[in-house]
């Protein structure tokens, strides 16, 4: 491993994070907050769910919340917060704990009125975590696996979750009405479609009964009659009581990446901030602009955000950020000066503890040297225990924040 090029790579990924956290983007969307004449209730819902509320108790106050309830990923809450209950709930798949937390948000919103007002704050990870399943949650999660497996993407997932739920595709806030919801919104999904982050709980859903319908055919899902029936019931198409602030992406994210490359000298290149596609195909073609740009005298940085998906063949353990680069890794083999590293802004890469993954020029030949077949562990979709042989995981722990993922292909020739 190179280390420059690895510090170069820790520096890009710790300047690039800590410039999206979500603090300044909940600020931004309380500037024009006007307080309730009755009661506010905070329901803060997602990856981000745990910093979106501290920072947005900060602002206003604890004494001016009613009640509160986070719920997060296991392990998202640093400390507990005044006035507030903290749930951690299972992700990506949905788990007991986070179907009695919205429960319990459910219970809560019945009893508010006219005067009271739904502060919801809102980010990525939130259609695992705020869940009321429709059909037995052992047949939810199993549609979930399907979906995941076969490659499905996240606004395919959310198209179908939306109908086999009491809370997503605009249903949370048909149940919160009369009271109003003030929704501030971290997006974690491509061009920020409101209806699909977190699946969409308090707005009008765009998906249609056959969208669902189609999704269900082209990946040859397995439901029962139960939750075939529940794809053709159509979603809320017109919703007055909520207002909504969108704040935070994965451009942010992009930007920031880039900012940080100029300062250790690289001549920045943002790809694209709508990546989405199969994260091998990306880790190559990353590697194919790194080989191209080969022989140019001057350090140079091409960044993609956005988000990949892996299509599973074998049981191994990894993330798509993981696969990304371990994809990378035998295309750039030898290539001097030459890395490529992708994260999740959120800290989490999959049902691993790592981040994401890096490599470089050498790491091919450090793999080979330990008589590890790089080949074998892509099939097998095993990117974390290869990765982790040779130093190449991205360990960040919960970030905090929740913009899509970023990968990134360094250069350095000087």
């Amino acid at each position: 491993m190179d280390l420059k090029l690895k510090k170069d790579a820790d520096y890009i990924i710790d300047t690039s994070i800590k410039a999206v956290l979500p603090d300044e983007a909940v600020r931004r969307a309380l500037i024009d907050f006007k307080m309730p004449k009755g009661k506010l209730y905070l329901v803060s819902v997602g990856k981000a769910g745990w910093k979106m509320a501290e920072t947005a108790i900060d602002i206003l106050g604890s004494e001016s919340i009613y009640k509160g309830i986070v719920i997060t990923k296991y392990d998202h809450c640093v400390y507990p917060l005044e006035g507030v209950e903290l749930c951690e709930a299972g992700h990506p798949i949905p788990d007991e704990n986070g179907y009695k937390a919205t429960r319990a948000v459910l219970q809560e919103v019945k009893q508010l009125g006219a005067d009271d007002l739904v502060l919801f704050l809102l980010s990525g990870g939130g259609s695992a975590l705020f869940e009321d399943p429709l059909i037995p949650p052992d047949d939810l999660q199993d549609i979930t696996k399907q979906l995941l497996a076969k490659g499905a993407d996240i606004v395919e997932i959310n198209t179908i979750r939306k109908r086999l739920s009491g809370v997503k595709g605009g249903k949370f806030a048909k149940s919160c009405a009369p009271a109003r919801i003030y929704s501030i919104v971290l997006s974690d999904i491509i061009g920020d479609p409101l209806d699909m982050i977190a699946s969409g709980p308090a707005c009008v859903d765009t998906s249609t009964c056959q969208d669902a319908l189609n999704i269900i055919n082209r990946y040859e899902i397995e439901m029962s009659d139960e939750a075939l029936q529940l794809m053709k019931i159509e979603t809320p198409k017109e919703i007055s009581n909520v207002v909504t602030k969108i704040t935070g992406s994965v451009t942010d994210l992009t930007e920031a990446c880039k900012k940080a490359c100029i300062e250790l000298g690289y001549e920045p290149f943002i790809l694209t901030d709508q990546l989405d596609c199969e994260a091998a195909e990306a880790g190559r073609f990353l590697s194919a602009i790194l080989r191209t740009h080969a022989k140019e005298d001057r350090n140079l940085a091409f960044i993609a955000g956005g988000e990949t998906v892996v299509r599973l063949k074998g049981n191994g353990l990894g993330g798509r950020n993981q696969e990304l680069a371990l994809a990378a890794c035998p295309e750039i083999a030898g290539l001097k000066g030459g890395a490529i590293f992708s994260v999740g802004s959120d800290g989490t890469d999959g049902p691993t503890d790592a981040a994401g993954g890096y490599v470089d020029y050498e790491s091919k030949k450090e793999m080979d040297e330990a008589g590890l077949n790089i080949y074998a562990y892509l099939e097998n979709n095993d990117s974390y225990h290869i990765l982790e042989k040779i130093g190449g995981l991205i360990v960040t722990g919960p970030t905090g924040t929740n913009v899509n993922d970023v990968a990134v292909a360094l250069l350095k020739n000087s």
